[in-house]
């Protein structure tokens, strides 16, 4: 803790950052600083002091507002709450939904221009557009989440944490949850003694909500995808927003290059979940496909099994990517190491993304494309770079804006090799 914690300043907010913080300066020190918009005078009280670094401070009051500040979409997390009981998850709020995309675009091109040396509009021959779900422009990007975690406190009251700390704060709404979660979940004081966490989800393949109480064990539910049926566990991963899965099966349709899919080839889907995204490949290569999933959760696995089984060559491996990408690596026979050759490569890594390792491993596989699904614009394009230096390219990228009113987006890129 440094002397300036506690001390107000008047800051002028000049950028973004990657995790929804905005950026100014202070007497030549760079200020991070939440819950203000590029364009602001903000007053700003500092919480944290990296005397070589940075400050990180919290907005109290705007002195002069952008154009784009509107009402706060959750009262509960809104400017005129105590910095250290606003409710965290809608760090965007505060801004205008066309807005908040702008600046998502903005995070991601910077993104791409420092840690993979790549302007993308000047790769992609036109400028990226985030792109809206559909039907969250109708709704103000409300009630999309099918998914939440309430955390409960020493009281039994369940809440989200504070933004950036572990404090529970009480809240008697939830508006980025869908209408049946929102009445479903416990909101009241003291509703949920002697428990930790509270998972509420609406699964789409079901009328109602359920709740999954700290390490309860897991119950199937069914998520539907157009005329599509997954089996996944009520905690295993699924994607939050209602129309995520079929925006990014979509998205992962559109950018495969069918001239380099090749359906006698092997092709793998990394991170496979419960096989959303290998389904996506399936029906593109065809009903004898050879389909690989691997993921690490052996209960996703056995989903994957169950839900790729139209194809008699499918099947799903439980493993940590990194090792069976090197098992495979080093034991594959000439035969395999051609079809690896001749396929399609899916990974939709967690928000690190997939690493140097990993991106080293696929490289030498040498596939006839990959298709790479991102949460975190860093991560991909620290991963595009290394994809790079190992002879593939960016051909074509999608962004989406599949968690509105928070700083985060997706992504999805098409890396092809050098010809």
């Amino acid at each position: 803790m440094g002397e300036s914690v506690g001390t107000l300043l008047e800051l002028d907010v000049t950028g973004i950052a990657h995790g929804g913080i905005s950026v100014a300066r202070h007497e030549g020190r760079v200020v991070f600083v939440s819950d203000a918009i590029p364009g602001e005078r903000v007053a700003a009280r500092v919480t944290e002091d990296r005397k070589k670094s940075f400050w990180r401070a919290d907005t109290v009051s705007v002195e002069q507002p952008s154009e784009h500040r509107v009402e706060h979409v959750w009262s509960e997390a809104a400017l005129e709450r105590d910095p250290a009981v606003r409710a965290g998850g809608a760090e965007f709020g505060h801004i205008a939904l066309a807005h908040q995309r702008t600046l998502k675009h903005d995070v991601l091109v910077d993104s791409f221009a420092r840690f993979a040396r790549t302007d993308l509009a000047e790769v992609l021959g036109s400028d990226v557009v985030v792109e809206a779900a559909p039907g969250d422009d109708e709704v103000n990007g409300l009630g999309w989440r099918t998914r939440i975690r309430l955390h409960v406190d020493e009281d039994g009251t369940p809440g989200p944490f504070a933004a950036r700390s572990h404090t529970v704060v009480p809240v008697a709404s939830l508006p980025l949850a869908s209408v049946v979660v929102q009445e479903s979940a416990p909101l009241g004081r003291g509703s949920m003694p002697g428990a930790s966490v509270i998972d509420v989800l609406a699964p789409s393949g079901s009328e109602g909500a359920r709740l999954v109480v700290d390490t309860q064990s897991p119950t199937v539910v069914t998520e539907t995808v157009g005329e599509r049926s997954f089996a996944v566990d009520d905690n295993g991963f699924w994607q939050v927003h209602r129309a995520a899965p079929a925006v990014l099966t979509a998205a992962v349709r559109d950018l495969v290059d069918r001239d380099r899919l090749d359906p006698e080839g092997q092709h793998l889907d990394l991170y496979g979940g419960v096989g959303l995204l290998a389904a996506a490949l399936g029906d593109m290569v065809g009903p004898k496909a050879r389909l690989t999933s691997v993921e690490s959760a052996p209960r996703a696995t056995e989903h994957a099994q169950e839900n790729l089984a139209e194809w008699i060559g499918a099947r799903a491996e439980t493993g940590r990517v990194d090792r069976w990408l090197q098992r495979t690596v080093d034991t594959a026979s000439q035969q395999e190491r051609g079809r690896l050759r001749a396929g399609t490569v899916v990974l939709d890594p967690p928000r690190s993304g997939a690493g140097r390792e990993v991106v080293v491993q696929i490289a030498a596989l040498q596939p006839a494309q990959v298709v790479y699904v991102a949460c975190d614009p860093v991560a991909l394009a620290r991963d595009v770079a290394t994809f790079a230096d190992l002879g593939y390219r960016l051909e074509a990228l999608r962004a989406f804006d599949l968690f509105p009113h928070t700083h985060h987006l997706e992504a999805v890129a098409l890396l092809v090799p050098v010809a």
